[in-house]
C-alpha cells in the first residue's frame, strides 16, 4: 500500500503547480518548501513501496540529520557565492531582511534530503547494479595527495579569479573530503576504484542531474526565484534559467554532497546503515 504521506506529497506538488498560474498568496512566495517537502514525501513513499525501507519509515533520525546538514552545506555555497557571484535571488522570497536568513535556512534544508531520496530510489530499481569497472585500480598515497592538492586549488582559484574559475567550487569539497573519507574507511567514490562497483557513483550522478532538472524547472515558473549571472562564454542556450553548460555542474555537485555528508557524519557516528 502506498503510504499516506506519499499521497499528501502528490497533493502538495499539484497545489504548487496550479498555483504557479493562479499565484495565490502567501503560497506563491513560499512555494519552495511546499513543493520540495511534497517531493521528499512522494519519493520516500515510492522507495518504501519498493524495498520496505526508507528514511521516513525506518531512519528518521538520519533524515533529521540530512535536513540539518543540508542547511549548513548550502550556506557554505552561499558564502562562496558572495565572491563568485554566480546566482542571486529576486525579492528574497518576499520576506523582510530580518527573517530572510531563517526562512532561507528552512528552504536550504531540503536540498540534501531530496537528493538522497532520489539516490535511494535509483538504487531501489537496480539500474546500475551489474555495472563494474573492468579492473581494480590501486589507490596510492600519491594519488590521494594529488586529489587533496586539487581540492585546495579548486578552493583558492575561484576566490582569486572568480570570473574564470567559478565552476571549480563544485569540485572543491569532493577533492578535499573524498580522500579523507577513504582514509578513514568511510563511504567514498575513491573506494569504488578498488571494489570496481559503480552502482553508487552512477546513482549519484543520475540523481544529481534529475535534481538539477527539477530545481530549475520549478524555479522557472516561480514568483520568487534565483537567477544566474554567468560569464558570456557559458551564458547561452538556456534551459529554464540555467545555461545548458551549467547543468554539467550537477554531476560533480552530486559527488560533493556525498563526500561532505559522509565526512561530517563520520565525526559523530562511526557505524550505521548506509544511505545508499
Amino acid at each position: 500500500m502506498f503510504k499516506w504521506y506519499g499521497v499528501l506529497g502528490i497533493l502538495m506538488i499539484l497545489f504548487v503547480e496550479i498555483n504557479f498560474f493562479l499565484k495565490l498568496e502567501p503560497f506563491a512566495h513560499y512555494y519552495f518548501i511546499m513543493i520540495w517537502l511534497g517531493f521528499i514525501f512522494v519519493i520516500d513513499a515510492i522507495v518504501y513501496k519498493l524495498r520496505k525501507d526508507s528514511l521516513i519509515m525506518k531512519r528518521r533520525w538520519q533524515l533529521v540529520g540530512l535536513f540539518f546538514l543540508s542547511a549548513i552545506f548550502w550556506w557554505i555555497f552561499e558564502f562562496l557565492n558572495l565572491r563568485v557571484g554566480n546566482w542571486n535571488y529576486n525579492d528574497i522570497y518576499g520576506i523582510s531582511a530580518l527573517t530572510a536568513p531563517l526562512r532561507k535556512t528552512i528552504y536550504f534544508s531540503t536540498v540534501l534530503p531530496a537528493f538522497f531520496e532520489v539516490t535511494e530510489l535509483i538504487r531501489s530499481i537496480h539500474l546500475f547494479d551489474k555495472i563494474k569497472l573492468h579492473k581494480k585500480h590501486k589507490v596510492t598515497k600519491r594519488f590521494l595527495h594529488i586529489l587533496l592538492g586539487l581540492g585546495i586549488l579548486c578552493f583558492i582559484l575561484p576566490l582569486v579569479w572568480p570570473k574564470l574559475f567559478f565552476p571549480l567550487i563544485w569540485l572543491t569539497f569532493f577533492f578535499l573530503l573524498d580522500p579523507i573519507n577513504y582514509l578513514h574507511k568511510q563511504p567514498s567514490i575513491i573506494g569504488h576504484l578498488k571494489d570496481r562497483k559503480l552502482v553508487v557513483p552512477l546513482s549519484l550522478l543520475l540523481a544529481g542531474i534529475i535534481m538539477g532538472f527539477f530545481w530549475e524547472f520549478w524555479n522557472y515558473f516561480a514568483v520568487t526565484k534565483w537567477f544566474y549571472e554567468l560569464p558570456w562564454f557559458v551564458n547561452w542556450f538556456k534551459i529554464f534559467e540555467m545555461p545548458i553548460l551549467g547543468y554539467l555542474g550537477y554531476f560533480p555537485f552530486a559527488f560533493e554532497l556525498y563526500a561532505m555528508y559522509w565526512f561530517v557524519r563520520s565525526l559523530f557516528v562511526k557505524k550505521e546503515k548506509l544511505l545508499v
